[in-house]
């Protein structure tokens, strides 16, 4: 048995590297896939995984300990987990300065990175589209909604800000993309690695219209690793009481000057919270609060569910193996 990395992932087909190894394709062993309580159990990108190897061939019979996770509520009503990727040092949100910037959105991003003990960067992308007071006045907005993470403005036209970039870029950690489709994550890709990394011309509008559409892990030069992300259109948070918590910290601390110690920062009077932030930061803690807590009551409720069914099951077999005339 040998320890790989899982490279990318494709359907019911895994590409892992073995530790000093070449890459090699691999599929589930049939008894870890039916042990999985659920999708969040099984490899994902990024994931250490137990492989064992015969031939050009591998069987995956486990999933190490994950360091970090990157995951998110799946797309759609179904209220459970999806895995993005995993063992991420720093999440690189790109947003495109031209059409894409949304400081609420940013909001969604950073709970689901600091939720994951992921450290996120911003990366405003295609900033020779705008004027040098607009990238500041976007800048100036993020600052102003509270949120402290390194931000960075980059152009994949003029080269501004790539060095500072790759400057990031250390070896042996692993770095990933996020962000909307067309925002320039893999154009950017192919100005850090030097070559044509599948993509496609942007459209009249300046939007990009090439999607990735399996996320895979890069390995650059210097020995840093990069997962391209597929474009997100739903970016739904699921059980992140932490994410939310880290990501509107300045709030934790306003709080404790609320009159009431259980204060919602809703309606109370005497609220240190409602007072002291922004109207725009406000109303986006809220939303989140309200689409954690009840996306994590379905999920527990229908985990609950699940768990009830599974006795009955096991109790219905081992009723079926008794010996006739037995109690």
């Amino acid at each position: 048995m040998k320890t790989a990395r899982v490279i990318a992932v494709e359907r019911d087909l895994y590409t892992v590297r073995p530790t000093g190894g070449e890459d090699i394709q691999a599929r589930l062993a049939g008894r870890l896939r039916h042990e999985a309580e659920d999708a969040t159990k099984l490899p994902c990108v990024g994931d250490s995984v137990a492989v064992e190897i015969s031939g050009e061939v591998g069987v995956i019979h486990g999933v190490l300990p994950r360091d970090t996770v990157l995951r998110r509520k799946r797309p759609g009503k179904d209220i459970d987990f999806q895995l993005i990727a995993a063992n991420i040092d720093v999440a690189f949100i790109v947003q495109g300065c031209h059409f894409d910037f949304n400081v609420r959105r940013l909001d969604r991003y950073l709970v689901v990175c600091r939720d994951g003990g992921i450290r996120p960067v911003i990366v405003l992308s295609k900033s020779d589209l705008v004027r040098e007071d607009d990238l500041a006045g976007m800048t100036q907005k993020v600052r102003d909604a509270g949120i402290d993470a390194d931000i960075l403005s980059i152009s994949n036209v003029t080269g501004e800000g790539l060095d500072r970039l790759t400057d990031m870029l250390e070896p042996g950690l692993t770095y990933c993309l996020l962000g909307s489709s067309g925002v320039g994550k893999t154009t950017l890709i192919n100005r850090l690695l030097g070559t044509d990394y599948e993509t496609q011309a942007c459209s009249a509008t300046g939007q990009g219209t090439h999607t990735t559409t399996r996320r895979q892990l890069i390995e650059m030069d210097n020995g840093a690793y990069l997962v391209d992300t597929p474009g997100m259109r739903e970016l739904g948070i699921l059980d992140a009481d932490d994410g939310i918590s880290e990501s509107f910290s300045n709030f934790a601390d306003l709080a404790t000057q609320c009159r009431f110690s259980d204060c919602t920062h809703t309606h109370e009077p005497g609220c240190a919270v409602r007072g002291s932030v922004d109207e725009g930061e406000l109303a986006s803690y809220h939303k989140l609060v309200r689409e954690n807590e009840r996306n994590a009551q379905t999920y527990h409720e229908r985990r609950q569910t699940d768990r009830q069914f599974g006795k009955h099951c096991k109790a219905v077999m081992k009723q079926k193996k008794k010996p006739r005339g037995t109690n």
